[in-house]
């Protein structure tokens, strides 16, 4: 199924979405539901981030491609770092470049949403921990991100972390191709089957790190390609199966 989350009559609903149309549903795709009979266009429908997390894990440096442009070495163990989640961004909101930064940059990721509680879950496991998988821009300001060291001040700024515009349990994260575009032009082209730890592993490995809660989203990393936005740009980022992400810049 393809989950979306949405504002319908003021207030902030779940739905599952079939073609052109989005099916209301009681609670939560996290939870027991029900459909309820009511039936939204997708075509004028506001969409929203696709969930609320506790928090946004991003593994870095895990395309080898992406490592070797930044001269990197290939790591050994994932690269985690975290966004808050007031960084969380809709599809078509706007991307804020903050005052301090110089460079802004896109980052596209397939992104792991996660449905239920997770500790200390076997790589075997994983797979039953996950809803399903969305499209996300890790996005960053490139000239405040030391080479070395923490990566939270480059990450963490509102509306850093635009994602969805759905979820979807319908794909095989390990074989997506996965594109960037800015106003329309390819900057990033690649296959999740490049990605040096793949998603079983990493709900794995974090979990055993920390409590995934029901909502919680991993960043699975970004391949090489990246580069600048500027104010006024609209970036497109676009997963195999799971649509097309899309932001402007303000």
């Amino acid at each position: 199924m393809k989950y979306v989350r949405l504002l319908s009559d003021g207030l902030t609903r779940y739905g599952i979405l079939t073609e052109d149309q989005i099916h209301i549903i009681d609670t939560t795709p996290f939870e027991e539901f029900r459909r309820t009979g009511q039936v939204v266009p997708l075509e004028g429908a506001h969409l929203l981030a696709p969930t609320d997390f506790s928090k946004a894990i991003c593994i870095g440096l895990n395309y080898r491609d992406h490592a070797e442009e930044l001269q990197l070495a290939i790591p050994d163990t994932p690269v985690v770092f975290l966004k808050p989640s007031t960084t969380a961004l809709g599809p078509g909101e706007r991307i804020i470049k903050p005052k301090m930064c110089s460079r802004l940059d896109y980052e596209a990721e397939l992104c792991v949403v996660i449905k239920k509680e997770a500790h200390f879950v076997s790589t075997e496991e994983a797979f039953s921990y996950i809803l399903g998988y969305t499209i996300a821009n890790d996005v960053t300001a490139r000239d405040l991100q030391p080479k070395q060291g923490q990566w939270t001040v480059a990450k963490g700024f509102d509306t850093f972390c635009p994602f969805g515009p759905f979820i979807s349990d319908e794909v095989d994260p390990s074989n997506l191709a996965i594109e960037s575009r800015v106003n329309g032009e390819l900057r990033q082209s690649s296959n999740t089957k490049n990605l040096i730890f793949t998603v079983p592993y990493l709900v794995s490995y974090l979990s055993h790190v920390m409590t995934l809660l029901p909502g919680d989203i991993i960043l699975t990393g970004t391949p090489s390609g990246i580069g600048p936005m500027e104010k006024g740009d609209t970036v497109e980022i676009t997963i195999e199966g799971l649509g097309t992400l899309s932001n402007p810049i303000a």
